[in-house]
């Protein structure tokens, strides 16, 4: 408990340092919080490798109490967390340097990181449901720190989406409750088997929406790519990163762990959503010229790929394959913690972009690889990342979740066997959008010609900052070329829940038994520098001492080349456009003015857009809904005292009536 101690002592420290009237320190704060969370990442190593207990316990009243509970599958959240707050804590030292209102900023940064750690180590309803409202308050008021109207927007929409999720939450707990007597997460595990099937398949449902919506799956991802652009870029780190994580982990604890045994149907549901949310998430991804709407959308991809690894363990545990539902666990987790690791280095490279350039939008961009090297590099090993390319961390994830979806095929339900590979299907198309997306992402961005002046004399990132980047860019290497390692980290947590351990055989070798192939990331790392050094070699004895001149790019007789003759991002994705036009639904707008119609030209100007159609077919229609309910009952608030009282006089004798009865 030292540890941990520690921790939140550093992160409260932190914070009243942050409200003092001290400005030229008050961004130094972040590194006392960056030896927080390494307090937090000591202790979840020591409670993953620990048998399950009550931390804490805090007696308010009978009924009333606040429980800390702390397992592998906590454990292994929390150090999630810690890895990603730790890297962002030090980035921030830089970052935060011309902030405005940097005291709020501290205050609600580390009191966030705060609550997401109490989430985790809940130990009762209570305990949960109270570190869960926090944690949505606090992101709100982070989210809508700018104090613009576009942060204004997005903080609206965000609570409105995150408190409907709340509700359901609260309806399961409820369900749990009243079928368990308990409010202890611990006793209502071992009640769980009594609670009738079909509350068991509410409960389910209730999970999916309201721990979905945290998490950003399809169709409840509509706040994910307004609140992640409006909010600092470090803080949509960390949301992105781990906080729409906890909405995972809120699953896994209720479906998995809680309830423990699911039916068939359980498990293919969550495949489906998982494959619904990878393909469309990517897609959007790809449309999207604002380089943290982009990112956002991406966000939404990568659970729908966590959620095919859960999906995919629920299914096999239900037909008996338990070792082939641990692997699927196993990849789960293990894209979860890659994810957090990934997508928080492209969010802080993003917010350095944004630092030198002022702009978000990538038809501005361009050319930023000389000027920034640094940021460019911990960039594009993000984008290599997240495509799942090897020796990084999201290929071996992303395999692992290959192996087990192609498991299903073992399976004697005929169900399973048309799920799985469909799930493995849309992974591989996921796969291939993503690489197009971040072709587009890094080579728009970085590669060519400044398009504008946000783009021209830019400087490299503060020292802390590409520190910070630096870390996350470290930990992709690491966790894609020793898999091993990381997954005896996950494996208490594995076993918990589906009763077979994985167990990996040296760092850099993964063989975990079963049905699957092997995997060697260190040998796929060595070949590739073998290769490399290979190439050099032979280039330089076939080219001989020739002496290198350098001349201008090859521009078909133009004097020179000018960033108009480059791509867009607009431009390099049209061809996917008029693929997925069905799903897009785009609309183009083309006016031509002619000096003499119709062969001498004045100008051609062409706009076109995508109709987002979750939006317009399901929120619109649905806000409108509310909205007219709204008004009409706004009729009953008159105004009158009078009326008032009978509105209380007729509930008094309703009650009266019915409660005689």
């Amino acid at each position: 408990m030292t540890a941990v101690n520690t921790g939140i002592s550093c992160f409260l420290i932190a914070a009243i340092i942050s409200i003092l009237p001290l400005q030229k320190i008050k961004r130094y704060t972040y590194i006392i919080s960056s030896i927080g969370s390494l307090g937090f990442g000591l202790f979840a190593l020591s409670i993953i490798f620990s048998a399950p207990s009550k931390l804490y316990t805090l007696n308010i009243s009978s009924a009333f109490d606040f429980v800390f509970y702390g397992d592998a599958l906590s454990g292994f959240f929390l150090l999630a967390i810690s890895v990603l707050a730790f890297a962002v804590s030090i980035y921030s030292v830089g970052y935060t340097k011309d902030m405005k209102n940097p005291g709020a900023a501290g205050v609600l940064y580390n009191f966030f990181i705060l609550s997401m750690y109490a989430v985790v180590l809940s130990g009762n309803i209570i305990t949960f449901l109270i570190s869960w409202e926090t944690m949505s308050l606090l992101s709100y008021f982070l989210v809508t720190l700018q104090r613009d109207e576009e942060s204004a927007r997005a903080g609206l929409i965000y609570a409105v989406m995150t408190h409907a999720g709340t509700a359901f939450i609260i309806a399961l707990f409820l369900v749990l409750y009243t079928q368990t007597g308990s409010m202890d997460l611990a006793e209502i595990k071992l009640y769980a088997s009594h609670i009738p099937d079909t509350l068991k398949n509410l409960i389910f449902i209730f999970s999916i929406i309201g721990f979905g919506t945290k998490a950003g799956i399809i169709p409840l991802h509509t706040w994910l790519p307004r609140a992640h652009p409006a909010a600092p870029s470090n803080i949509s780190a960390l949301m992105s990163g781990v906080m729409i994580k906890t909405g995972i982990y809120g699953f896994i604890r209720i479906n998995l762990d809680i309830l423990q045994q699911s039916p068939e149907w359980w498990g293919i549901t969550v495949i489906v959503i998982g494959a619904v949310s990878c393909i469309i998430g990517m897609l959007y991804a790809l449309m999207e010229y604002d380089m943290k709407r982009l990112l956002a959308y991406c966000s939404v991809e990568n659970i729908g790929v966590i959620f095919l690894g859960i999906g995919a363990a629920m299914m096999l545990k239900s037909n008996g394959l338990y070792t082939a539902s641990s692997i699927a666990l196993a990849a789960a987790l293990y894209h979860t913690l890659n994810h957090a690791v990934f997508k928080g280095l492209l969010f802080l490279g993003t917010g350095s972009v944004m630092h030198a350039t002022h702009t978000k939008n990538m038809e501005k961009m361009g050319g930023l690889l000389k000027s920034m090297p640094y940021t460019g590099l911990f960039f594009l090993i993000g984008s290599v990342s997240i495509c799942a390319l090897p020796p990084f961390n999201g290929f071996v994830s992303e395999w692992l979740t290959y192996q087990s979806l192609l498991s299903g095929f073992n399976s004697v339900s005929i169900a399973s066997k048309i799920a799985a590979p469909l799930g493995a299907a849309a992974l591989a198309l996921t796969g291939a959008l993503a690489a197009a997306c971040f072709v587009k992402a890094f080579g728009i961005s970085f590669l060519g010609m400044p398009r504008s002046s946000h783009a021209e004399d830019v400087k490299e990132s503060s020292a802390s900052m590409i520190t910070g980047m630096g870390v996350l860019a470290l930990l992709c290497l690491v966790l894609g070329i020793f898999p091993g390692l990381t997954l005896r980290v996950i494996s208490p947590a594995v076993f918990s829940y589906t009763g077979a351990g994985i167990m990996p055989t040296g760092a850099g070798f993964l063989h975990i038994g079963g049905s699957l192939s092997d995997l060697s990331p260190a040998a796929i790392l060595i070949s590739i520098i073998i290769m490399f050094i290979t190439t050099v070699i032979f280039i330089f004895i076939a080219g001989g001492k020739r002496k290198i001149s350098y001349g201008d790019s090859w521009d078909c007789g133009i004097k020179a080349l000018t960033p108009r003759m480059q791509y867009t991002a607009t431009g390099f994705t049209k061809p996917l456009r008029m693929i997925f036009r069905k799903i897009y639904l785009p609309k183009r707008d083309l006016n031509i003015s002619y000096i003499v119609k119709p062969f001498f030209l004045s100008s051609i100007k062409y706009s076109g857009e995508i109709t987002p159609f979750l939006e317009v077919y399901i929120y619109r229609p649905l806000t409108s809904l509310i909205r007219g309910a709204a008004r009409r009952v706004s009729i009953l608030q008159s105004g009158s005292l009078h009326l008032y009282l009978g509105y209380i006089l007729a509930t008094l004798i309703l009650l009266l009536i019915f409660g005689g009865n």
